[in-house]
């Protein structure tokens, strides 16, 4: 009963084109349109709040919301780190759908960053560069993170943006316990490097085995066998 009030909610935003924003009906109209009483009725919005379909404004109504993904994200990032701590392969799933999806739109960059982001990217390596070279010896997480962010910032895919956001947040929770396998950082600093030059020459084949090969590090400190389309590489470098 619960789930049907809330699906039929849902439809009427749907099929009276509501967006991000916009007032629902009150109460009151939703028990009579509904033929339900109020309990089922605010039982269904607070439902559907935690979805982030509808926004709760108390004292002020109830507001179709953001339709963010956010919610999702969360659940998938938690049962991420779940997973992996109950000693389930949950962090490797997590892995292997970021790199199916990395390496089936990178060949749609190549040649096609602008060249501001080209010049951020520049930037970037050049950070871990510096970073690689410095007492510590190691690239940062932050780093990392932002060169892949800004790489696919151009397709304008927020979904995806999302998506990675979710393996940053589950993989960098646990990373205290991955495989303690030494991590050469002048071969990170490599491997970004040759995603940027692939991309910039438009190479897509290139541009792709560049990504293969940097998961293949990844897997690697999770402890996982690299495939051996990871290993073959096209290039020499």
């Amino acid at each position: 009963m619960a789930r049907d009030i809330q699906e039929r909610i849902k439809k009427l935003i749907i099929d009276s084109r509501l967006p991000s924003g916009a007032s629902l009906p009150t109460e009151p109209e939703l028990m009579e349109r509904l033929g339900v009483s109020r309990n089922s009725v605010r039982e269904a919005l607070k439902a559907l709040q935690a979805m982030g379909i509808v926004e709760i404004r108390h004292g002020f109504g109830t507001y179709v919301g953001p339709m963010s993904v956010a919610p999702m994200i969360e659940g998938l990032a938690f049962r991420t780190v779940a997973g992996h701590y109950r000693g389930e392969d949950s962090l490797l799933q997590l892995l292997e759908l970021r790199e199916a999806v990395e390496t089936g739109l990178i060949a749609r960059l190549a040649g096609q960053v602008p060249e501001a982001d080209l010049a951020e990217l520049d930037a970037l390596v050049a950070r871990m560069e510096a970073e690689a070279a410095t007492a510590e010896g190691g690239v940062r997480a932050e780093t990392d993170r932002a060169f892949h962010a800004t790489l696919y910032r151009g397709l304008g895919n927020l979904l995806l943006g999302e998506v990675l956001e979710a393996f940053w947040d589950a993989f960098h929770k646990v990373r205290t316990d991955l495989v303690d396998v030494p991590q050469d950082p002048h071969v990170t600093c490599r491997q970004h490097r040759e995603i940027l030059e692939a991309v910039r020459s438009g190479d897509a084949q290139r541009a792709e085995q560049a990504i293969r090969e940097h998961f293949g590090n990844i897997r690697t400190r999770l402890g996982t066998p690299v495939p051996a389309e990871h290993s073959n590489r096209s290039y020499d470098r």
